[in-house]
């Protein structure tokens, strides 16, 4: 074992699955966070089975399969006249093919059941209400009272724990917006999938929609082109922004529409991506998660790709000197999340063709059988970590 002990700036995702992971290890941690509490946050999720693995392997996948929802299948469909375009069997078929379940469920679920964990782990702390100015052990110290041997910067795509490595990446914003919001299952549309996922898709722009069992209704999401208003992540969707989203779905199928034009309380989501850059500083401080390689949300990995981090680095960690085992993670997951980002960018490409790609796209996709899809994802939902 390289280290003792861990400092954690952030309670999201990224880093209460380090603490669990770490702890698993033998490695204490302080987590450290500047909410007060960690309240809901963000709407539905989905769980590949890359992201379920490292979750049951920490004990907390139990637990979300009491609240969650295994999706039949994924599916893409157009979102001009809402004809079946191809998908992916999940369910029964994940479980089997790939090992562990795909589920979606409200990403408060996931956050309060890594919560719990983390409160029932002797070997883990939490800080709340502390809102980190330096990132110097020293500094995270006065906090904790405990130094850390390693700084884990899980602190989001505007981390303060970049400012401490040298050649950290930047984050820009990627030209998207995504409006998200929710519906109850009593007034829900019946072209809705109520067993599934689906992604409807259209000329610049597609719409991802599946139910949410936590609160009886639908997460949707719906992502296109778009100017951003500032640096955040959630914003309340005013007039204004309502008819950027319905400029960008004109043409789609009158069914969709509606159901944009009467979405309650949306939220304006600017997306942001990372630039290449280094993670670590070779000594004592590393990123995870979307302050290592924020991405588009094209492959829905955000969440599955902090979780296998959180996993790589307590294994790097218990394996070697701190120096090496900060270059060996950061050599795996950087080639592992190059591969994702590639994979999203090409999906990016796909779901928003337009013109003579749209038709080519349909026609190759009505061409495919499940499994043959199915077996494309082999690389990214049966990924395996040893140790």
């Amino acid at each position: 074992m390289s280290i003792k002990h861990a400092a954690i700036v952030g309670a999201g995702v990224a880093g209460l699955t380090s603490a669990l992971a770490l702890a698993a290890r033998g490695i204490s941690s302080d987590i450290i966070e500047q909410a007060p509490q960690l309240g809901e946050v963000g709407a539905g999720l989905q769980l590949s089975p890359n992201a379920t693995r490292v979750l049951d392997a920490l004990g907390v996948l139990s637990e979300l399969e009491r609240h969650w929802l295994e999706p039949a299948a994924i599916s893409l469909i157009s979102g001009m006249d809402l004809r079946p375009l191809a998908s992916v069997p999940a369910g029964d078929f994940a479980r089997k093919r790939w090992g562990q379940p795909y589920g979606v469920l409200h990403r408060s679920t996931l956050q309060q059941a890594l919560l719990r964990a983390v409160l029932n782990q002797p070997l883990c702390r939490l800080h709340l209400g502390h809102r980190v100015q330096g990132i110097g052990a020293e500094a995270l110290a006065a906090i904790t009272a405990r130094k850390a041997d390693l700084v884990v910067g899980a602190d989001g795509a505007w981390s303060v724990a970049r400012d401490a490595i040298a050649g950290s990446p930047t984050v820009s914003f990627s030209g998207n917006i995504a409006w998200r919001f929710t519906i109850n299952q009593a007034v829900a549309p019946s072209f809705l999938s109520r067993t599934g996922v689906a992604a409807y898709l259209g000329p610049k722009a597609h719409l991802v929609s599946y139910p949410l069992k936590e609160i009886d209704g639908f997460n949707l999401v719906a992502i296109a082109a778009g100017t951003k208003s500032d640096e955040s992540w959630a914003i309340d969707a005013d007039a204004a922004r309502r008819a950027m989203l319905l400029e960008q779905f004109s043409g789609w199928h009158r069914d969709i529409r509606t159901v944009l034009a009467g979405a309650e309380k949306p939220t304006f989501w600017p997306l942001y991506q990372a630039s290449e850059g280094n993670w670590h500083n070779g000594r004592d401080t590393v990123l995870i998660g979307d302050a290592a390689h924020a991405m588009m949300p094209f492959s829905a990995q955000g969440a599955a790709m902090a979780i296998e981090d959180a996993y790589s680095l307590a294994m790097h960690m218990a394996k070697a000197p701190l120096p090496s085992a900060l270059a060996a993670f950061s050599s795996e997951r950087k080639a592992r999340a190059a591969r994702v980002k590639a994979r999203g960018d090409f999906n990016r490409f796909a779901y928003h063709a337009r013109g003579p790609f749209r038709i080519g796209r349909d026609i190759v996709l009505s061409l495919r059988p499940p499994e043959r899809l199915a077996a494309d994802l082999d690389w990214l939902y049966g990924h395996r970590m040893d140790g």
